[in-house]
């Protein structure tokens, strides 16, 4: 290892060895606390003045109604309020986890149940606005709900004295958690079963935004632009953390739905860096006028692949770069991304630092291993609703990502597909990200997913959902035979819907095309059973393991030894 990655290395550790709140009070302290830390959905500028007393002061309010170490549901969506609950809890030493309100009641009382969450922060205007009014009558019972507006009105004489005085005297009027304990749970989306609580430590957090911070180069006048769910790790760590605990403004979007929106305040707001999926981005761009988007230096997307297309679109309709970046949750979420001005199309990037990992061979797969990781991001652990609250720790601290990879003689990660997202036809296995990609590149202008169903001859069939209408699957089968494809990849059924489901995430909604895909075809109630059985697992032909081969990221050599 270079002496120079010895250096990054230790400059992370040393940053992460603090809670959350005290990373907030730090660069309160460094930058200046009457700096503008943030841009709310509605204009308003809070500095990081008006975050840090607003959080010591509702600290009291949470504290009174919970017990020290207590895990609190936050449900708000992105901005000051959101940002706020999160610290408050923090001052106060509790545990935030943080409720998706796009997944439905069922699986928010599963993380309720995981997490032993008893109370939810929210707020009554969200609510309205959102009309979530069902959502929370169907959790009362389950969960006890906080509004802020109530939390504001609840302050007392000492509160408001705590939001003066504790700025001055922090260790005195707040808790100084270990870094390595429980700071915030997260929950898998859901697409593929019920969710899980993921366990991350204050360091796991604290670490991926230093290892960004270390790997991407932002410029000092970059304003950052975040319209993506705090529910979701990427919204969260990257795309309200990252920014504002290192000192940069960041413009908060509540919903990343509004297409129509969001391109006139990135207009408004000179926003130069934004936070995307590709699903989203795309959209984006299509509303906006031409150069409306082009204050925009860079858009990092992930939780998707980010098509050629839409790359292309970015530069020539408004002289921005697309970094595609590639993590999990589990990993808080960052592992590996593009930088600006090194972009290799097909790839997310290099490894952050800090980052180890190692690929394992699956039967019956080529081009490409199940890969391993380990490092200061990785969570401590699984909660389950199972064993409620008990975080089931990962053997040695490696997480099994799920995911298919490749590097090349750089380093540079491709990602070839989710292990649940690999078909076995005819003993040979298909990815659906090659499917999905075959028919983007035939129909750029649509949505398009790929399902497996059972089929009586091959063991498994490939069904492709699509928003296009009256879909021409010879022109699909020409692509890919001029394209060195495999007529395998090729669907033989297609189903056109009038709507493509996406989850808030941004993600597709694998569960539901599974079900679109399944009626679609006409699958009957015993096949429907066998799919529905598939989703809840892998099929344990594909978790065949050979001796694994580990790598580092340190160096190309050791990249191109694993690619082997």
């Amino acid at each position: 290892m270079s002496e120079g990655l010895h250096r990054i290395e230790r400059r992370i550790e040393r940053r992460s060895r603090k809670s959350i709140f005290h990373a907030l009070l730090a660069v309160s302290h460094r930058k200046g606390a009457k700096a503008v830390a943030l841009i709310d959905g509605d204009g308003r500028e809070l500095t990081y003045r008006d975050i840090v007393r607003a959080s010591f002061a509702l600290s009291g309010p949470l504290a009174r109604v919970t017990h020290s170490g207590e895990k609190v549901g936050v449900m708000l969506p992105t901005g000051a309020g959101a940002i706020i609950a999160l610290m408050s809890a923090f001052a106060a030493g509790r545990t935030p986890a943080m409720f998706n309100f796009t997944s439905g009641a069922r699986n928010l009382k599963a993380a309720a149940r995981a997490a032993e969450v008893r109370k939810v922060v929210t707020a009554r205007k969200f609510i309205e606005m959102a009309k979530l009014e069902q959502l929370v009558e169907e959790l009362n019972g389950a969960v006890e709900f906080m509004y802020l507006e109530d939390m504001k009105v609840a302050l007392g004489a000492l509160d408001k004295a705590r939001a003066v005085l504790g700025p001055l005297a922090p260790r005195f009027f707040s808790a100084s958690p270990d870094p390595d304990s429980t700071g915030i749970i997260l929950f898998t989306s859901g697409t593929e079963g019920d969710p899980k609580g993921v366990a991350l430590s204050h360091a796991n957090i604290l670490s991926n935004i230093y290892q960004i911070a270390e790997h991407v180069e932002i410029l000092p006048s970059d304003i950052f632009f975040n319209p993506l769910p705090t529910f979701h790790c990427y919204g969260l760590t990257a795309g309200s953390l990252w920014p504002i605990l290192n000192g940069y403004k960041v413009v908060f979007h509540p919903s990343p739905l509004q297409t129509k929106i969001i391109p006139q305040r990135i207009f408004e707001t000179g926003a130069t860096v934004l936070f995307a999926t590709d699903t989203f981005l795309q959209q984006y761009m299509r509303a906006s006028d031409d150069g409306g988007m082009s204050s925009l230096r860079i858009a990092v997307c992930g939780a998707e692949r980010v098509k050629d297309e839409t790359r292309q679109a970015a530069e020539k309709r408004f002289g921005f770069e697309v970094l595609e970046g590639y993590g999990v949750t589990e990993a808080a979420p960052v592992l590996a991304a593009n930088q600006p001005g090194d972009i290799r199309a097909g790839t997310v990037g290099r490894m952050l630092p800090c980052v180890k990992w190692r690929l394992e061979p699956v039967e019956g797969l080529s081009g490409g291993q199940r890969l391993h990781v380990k490092g200061p991001n990785i969570m401590q652990g699984y909660i389950t609703p199972d064993a409620p609250g008990v975080i089931r720790p990962l053997k040695d601290g490696w997480h099994d990502t799920g995911d298919i990879v490749a590097f090349d003689d750089g380093g540079y990660m491709s990602i070839r597909g989710r292990m649940k997202r690999f078909a076995k036809i005819g003993g040979e296995m298909v990815s659906l990200s090659v499917v999905e990609n075959c028919a983007t590149a035939v129909w750029p202008d649509n949505m398009h997913a790929a399902a497996i169903l059972p089929d009586d001859r091959k063991g498994e069939q490939i069904v492709l959902v699509t928003d296009k209408k009256s879909p021409d699957r010879s022109l699909l089968l020409g692509w890919a035979q001029n394209h060195g494809v495999p007529e395998l990849a090729v669907p033989k059924k297609i189903v056109s819907v009038a709507e493509v489901p996406v989850l808030g995430t941004g993600k597709l909604d694998y569960i539901s095309i599974q079900r679109l895909a399944a009626d679609g075809v006409g699958l009957t109630d015993e096949r429907k059973r066998e799919r529905d059985a598939r989703l809840s697992g892998i099929d344990s032909k594909l978790e065949a393991r050979k001796a694994p081969q580990t790598g580092n990221g340190e160096s190309s050599e050791g990249a191109k030894r694993a690619a082997e």
